[in-house]
């Protein structure tokens, strides 16, 4: 896979400055605020800066934090963690490997059969709708 490279004007002009804050700054919505958090729609969550495919639907579920919740990334490696050291706390943040986009955390409280739940700003996020019945998306 290759990587995508931008200068932070380029991203600036791309995003809307919620994404940019979020995707670009590190930042987070408001808990229960997100577009897709109550989302319910078949279909593939991509990186809403580069259109990587992240997460698909039916990995999904209501995980009561207030943001949209994943328990596992379609492919392992489009995803890439870090240690995060901010705000007090030590978490492991989750960015987008193609364009190192800050999406979200991932903790170990998650249901099987992972164990995990990726906890995802929804402003990091484009929901791809499941489109025909042959499963093309």
């Amino acid at each position: 896979m290759e990587k995508i490279r931008k200068s932070e004007e380029e991203w600036r002009r791309e995003l809307t400055p919620e994404q940019y804050r979020i995707l670009r700054q590190k930042g987070t919505e408001p808990p229960g605020t997100g577009k897709y958090y109550h989302e319910t729609s078949p279909g593939i969550y991509r990186c809403a800066a580069c259109g990587q495919p992240l997460f698909d639907a039916v990995t999904k579920y209501e995980s009561g934090s207030g943001w949209p919740s994943f328990y596992q990334p379609i492919m392992q490696q489009n995803v890439s963690m870090h240690e995060d050291r901010s705000h007090g706390m030590i978490r492991t943040e989750v960015v987008c490997s193609r364009c190192d986009s800050h999406l979200g955390h991932v903790f170990p409280d998650g249901p099987e059969p992972t164990g995990v739940r990726y906890c995802i700003n929804s402003a990091s996020l484009r929901l791809d709708p499941e489109t025909g019945n042959d499963g093309d998306r």
